[in-house]
C-alpha cells in the first residue's frame, strides 16, 4: 500500500476524502484484482520461473564459480520475491526500503556484475514469456528497480 494511501487512512477519523483522494483509493482498489493474480501466479510459478533462469545461466556463464551462481540465485529469489510484495502493494518504497539497500551494500563486496547482468537478463526474458503484458506492467518497473541498483 503507497504511504500516501495508507496515509489517508490514518486521516479518515479526522475528515473525509477529498475528490482527488478519492481517485487515488479508487485506482488502488480497482488495480487490486490484477495485482493479486499476479501475485498468486508468480509465487506459484517461483520455480518455474527461476529454474529456467539457472539452465540458461549455466549455458551463458559456464565458468561462473558455483558459489557465485548459487549466491547469484539466492539473491534473485530474494528479489523476485520482493518485487511481488511491492507490486501487490504498490509501493516501490517497499523495494527500496526492504530490499535494495541491503542488496546494494551485499553486492559492492564482491564483483558479481557479470552474473548479475546475465542474470536479470534472463529474468528479464523468461518473464516475457511467462506473463502477459499486462502483467509484465505491474512487476517490470519493479524488476528494472533492482536490477539498476545491483548492476549499475
Amino acid at each position: 500500500m503507497t504511504p500516501k494511501i495508507q496515509e489517508l487512512i490514518n486521516q479518515a477519523q479526522d475528515r473525509y476524502l477529498a475528490s482527488d483522494e478519492l481517485g487515488l483509493m479508487e485506482s488502488y482498489i480497482s488495480s487490486l484484482p490484477d495485482r493479486l493474480k499476479l501475485y498468486k501466479l508468480i509465487r506459484d510459478r517461483e520455480i518455474d520461473i527461476l529454474q529456467a533462469v539457472v539452465d540458461q545461466v549455466s549455458m551463458e556463464l559456464p565458468g561462473v564459480a558455483d558459489e557465485d551462481l548459487e549466491n547469484g540465485i539466492k539473491n534473485l529469489i530474494l528479489v523476485v520475491r520482493y518485487c511481488s510484495m511491492a507490486m501487490l502493494l504498490n509501493d516501490e518504497g517497499f523495494l527500496k526500503q526492504r530490499l535494495l539497500n541491503w542488496l546494494e551494500g551485499l553486492m559492492s563486496m564482491r564483483d558479481m556484475r557479470r552474473l548479475n547482468e546475465t542474470l536479470y537478463k534472463l529474468l528479464n526474458q523468461v518473464m516475457r514469456q511467462k506473463l502477459n503484458p499486462e502483467q509484465l506492467t505491474l512487476i517490470q518497473p519493479l524488476i528494472t528497480a533492482a536490477q539498476v541498483t545491483l548492476i549499475y
